[in-house]
């Protein structure tokens, strides 16, 4: 395993949370939309990850240097979004019959997601991001000690 594939890895960790992020936030904001322009009210979305092979500039550059190392027949797995998903369920009905869009008994859809939730899993992924971040320090740190010694 190669120092510099770890960078690749915790890249794509970085990359895949800060995706999961923006969807997270997005759920936040349409938390009481009626109405898009596909009709019907907001419909919550999630981020499906899975694993992937670690790419990068790093992967590329260091692996033709690395061959016959020990350690280096292994493979790198990072993380990828896999797709978005909307959900399917039946949207939350709210008796208001003053709303624009209430139907002809009087109820609002609305969508089907709870704001609590939603924060939890940006504080998630916001820790997610951190630890990918933290990795790729140590990384670095690692690489340059080398470095440094290979000097002195």
């Amino acid at each position: 395993m190669s120092l510099f594939n770890l960078l690749s890895v915790s890249a794509s960790g970085m990359s895949a949370q800060r995706k999961r992020a923006e969807v997270l936030v997005e759920n936040l904001a349409n938390a009481e939309t009626t109405r898009t322009p596909e009709g019907g009210p907001y419909r919550r979305k999630d981020v499906i990850f899975e694993s992937a092979a670690a790419q990068g500039p790093f992967s590329a550059v260091f692996a033709s240097q690395l061959r016959g190392t020990p350690g280096n027949g292994q493979t790198m797995e990072g993380v990828r979004i896999a797709e978005v998903v909307q959900d399917q369920r039946e949207p939350a009905k709210r008796y208001q019959p003053g709303h624009p869009d209430a139907d002809k008994d009087g109820y609002v859809a609305y969508p089907h997601l709870n704001p609590a939730e939603e924060m939890v899993d940006l504080m998630s992924a916001s820790r997610g991001y951190q630890s990918n971040v933290a990795a790729m320090a140590a990384a670095k740190d690692m690489i340059q000690k080398t470095l440094d010694l290979m000097r002195g």
